[in-house]
């Protein structure tokens, strides 16, 4: 079992290592569009918009799901690693 969570930190830290840039970029420009809405600029938040949707690198649709998919997976491996997960119990021989 010890080997399972040492192969799960191992992918979580991996995971974490690649969609660190892509989560930072959505996360501030997520957190710029308003202020910029505000402040009435709206070519500077149509461009943090397309950012924000990946619209500026081409394909808005992969870079969301790609995204999506590396949260969900640092989502599996972080609750695994935490232990919230119950573990198999071996049968009992009564």
């Amino acid at each position: 079992m010890n080997r399972i969570f040492s192969l799960f930190r191992k992918y979580h830290r991996q995971l974490a290592i690649v969609t660190l840039l892509p989560l930072i970029l959505v996360t501030i420009t997520g957190i710029v569009i308003p202020i910029l809405e505000e402040l009435r600029l709206p070519q500077a938040a149509s461009l943090m918009s397309k950012l924000h949707t990946g619209q500026i690198f081409g394909s808005d649709l992969i870079y969301c799901v790609l995204i999506g998919l590396g949260l969900l997976g640092l989502i599996v491996t972080g609750v695994t690693m935490t232990g919230l997960v119950p573990k198999k119990r071996p049968a009992s021989s009564d």
